[in-house]
Formats: structure tokens, sequence, C-alpha cells
């Protein structure tokens, strides 16, 4: 590599990071040689990305575990606002907890849940109300604020985790947010799925990109805290675009990324088109998802979270594809092939200038 190019790639992680907490530590590893010391090489030790839970447990002073709750809202994609149907890869039963009782209030559903989570991770101290199904800023505000009010209320709930579509955010909602964040905490989570509108339109998204990088700049001028859901290997999209993907979330002022490989549930209308036309709708073999979000993360900005590198459906459930790797199994694989490139979550990354609306 040219000097000129090794200064221009130094200079571009170093500007990067330097109003992060760990820039220095950053800046000291990413100049050891590969040779020396692999995981000294590595900003992040030897798990190798910017991991969420690690930034919780410092944040917090331990685990903060999200209590699920049904608040009974839909989107304007199934309502006939936007458009009908949904989004042709989703089935919510996929990822609503069993505990869920749509039937219970939302203090009876936090209860539940609060028994269930804390045989599961017992120890924990600090919970927040995950407002997960659908568009949970999507209804009358006076009603948005009373179910977080409610949840707020519980005596164990320190925060809240709103779940949400970025064509679902009217100014006075993130107002009422940005007011919550002053005596709690507040996740926004904003499902962009795609950075290429033309994904977006196949999967009947119902809104672009920019209507992400919107509301992503929108709420997080009001210090609100994004983490954006984003699903690999849409119909529609490139490995190309996926990468390119990463470059234009990185331009963007994002706390904290879900990742998600597609995966085809029973009852979906891209569940059904597959099993009609599979060449429609290729699917990735489990190697090539594990390489498919290493390129990613070497190319994503090192400061940005992952909360989650993956998602799992019930087996009940999934129909495609039939890889089985368990979602506890997929963090190992992705760290031991960042370990064998002797490479970390963006090794690869170019500063790009920030997205304009």
């Amino acid at each position: 590599m040219a000097h000129s190019t090794l200064q221009f790639l130094i200079a571009q992680l170093h500007g990067a990071l330097h109003a992060q907490p760990f820039a220095l530590s950053f800046w000291r590893r990413v100049r050891t040689p590969h040779g020396m010391n692999p995981v000294a090489s590595s900003p992040f030790g030897e798990r190798r990305y910017h991991a969420w839970n690690d930034h919780v447990k410092a944040r917090h002073g331990g685990r903060v575990q999200k209590v699920s709750v049904l608040a009974g809202f839909t989107c304007p994609n199934r309502d006939g606002l936007v458009g009908t149907g949904g989004c042709t890869f989703c089935n919510n039963a996929s990822f609503t907890p069993g505990y869920l009782d749509r039937r219970q209030s939302i203090t009876e559903q936090i209860d539940a849940g609060l028994e269930f989570l804390h045989r599961r991770y017992p120890g924990t101290q600090r919970y927040i109300a995950y407002f997960q199904s659908y568009s949970n800023t999507y209804g009358e505000f006076e009603r948005l604020r009373a179910c977080y009010a409610e949840a707020l209320a519980h005596p164990q709930i320190s925060g809240l985790a709103i779940g949400t579509r970025p064509d679902c955010l009217p100014d006075a909602v993130l107002d009422y947010l940005a007011e919550l964040a002053g005596h709690a905490i507040i996740e926004l989570e904003i499902g962009v799925e795609s950075c290429n509108d033309a994904a977006l339109a196949r999967v009947n998204r119902g809104h672009d990109f920019a209507a992400s990088v919107d509301a992503i700049q929108r709420a997080t001028a009001r210090g609100l805290e994004v983490t954006a859901h984003v699903m690999l290997g849409l119909p529609g999209e490139s490995y190309e675009s996926m990468l390119d993907g990463a470059r234009q979330l990185s331009a963007l002022p994002i706390h904290a990324l879900k990742l998600h490989q597609l995966q085809l549930v029973r009852g979906t209308a891209l569940a059904r088109e597959w099993q009609r036309h599979p060449e429609t709708v290729p699917l990735l073999d489990e190697q090539a998802c594990i390489n498919l979000l290493v390129d990613f993360i070497e190319r994503l900005s090192p400061k940005i979270l992952l909360q989650r590198v993956g998602s799992e459906v019930p087996p009940s459930l999934k129909l495609a594809p039939q890889w089985n790797l368990r979602l506890s199994e997929l963090a190992p694989r992705l760290t031991a092939e960042l370990a064998r490139r002797s490479s970390w979550q963006g090794s690869r990354y170019l500063a790009a200038t920030s997205i304009q609306t």
C-alpha cells in the first residue's frame, strides 16, 4: 500500500473516532502491525466488533433486559394508509415471546415477562419495556402517551425501547420521546431494512431509504439514540448494494444497528412466492451468510454499536433456509471469521460525507 494511501486510511479512522470514549485505545491498537499480535490489532479485543452488551454493561453497571409488550398497534402498510398486506417477509409471531397475551394490560404483560426473565436472567437489575411488534409510534398521540406512561409507571421498568417505521415518526412524537429521555432510558428502533429503494419496493415496505434518512436525522437532532434494523439478503439486493448499505448507514448518526439475515417465515407472502418460484427469492447458505456479515461489518463505521448480528425464527415457523445455525453460535462464528482475516469492525471503513436530505 502506498504511503499516502496508508496515511489517508489512518486519518479517516482517526477522524471517525476522535469523539468516542474508546478513541485513544482504538488509535493505539489500529497502528499495531498485524503480524505482531492479531488480538491487539483489534480495537474491540477478542470479540472484534463494537458489541452492544459490552457498552450497556459499562454504561449502566450491568445487564439491561428488554421486556416485550403488545400495545395493539398496527402499520400503515397494513391498514391501507400507504398499502395493504404488510411487508412480504413479516410475520410478527416469529419474534413475539410466548409469554405475551394481548388481552392483558401493559402492566400485566410486564409482570408476566418479568416472571419469565427473572428465571432466565437471574441477577438482572434493570429492565426496559420493549414495544416491539408492528409500528409503536403509529396511533393517536394521546394513546401513545398513555401506553408509554403505563409502562414507565411500573416500579421495575427503567425505560422504553420503541420499534417503529421511519414514516411513523411525526415531530410531536419525537419531541415527546426526547422529553422522556430526560429521565428514562429511551431506545428508538427504526426499521430501515435496506438502503436500496428497489429492494424496499420489492418487499412492499411502503417507504424509501430517504424516509429513513429523514427520520434518523430528525430523531438524533433531538438527542435521541437510534438503533436501525437492517435485513441482509432481501430480494432485489445485490452483494454490492448490501455492502454499499454499510457505507450509507455509516454516514448517518446511528447509535446502534440490528442485523437480520433473511429467513422465510410460514404464512408470509415472500414464503409463498419462494414455494411457487424459488429462483425469484435467492437465499444465502450458512457460510455465505457469515462471509456477507463479515464483509458488511468490515465496512461499517467502528462508532456504530452492533446490538444484534442475526436473528432466529422458531423452527415451527421457519420455512427456509434449511441450515440451522443457532443465534448463540452465530456471534462466535462471526468473531472466528474476523480473526481468521486478522480483521475487525471498521477495518475497511472509509468515512463518507454525511447524507443530506
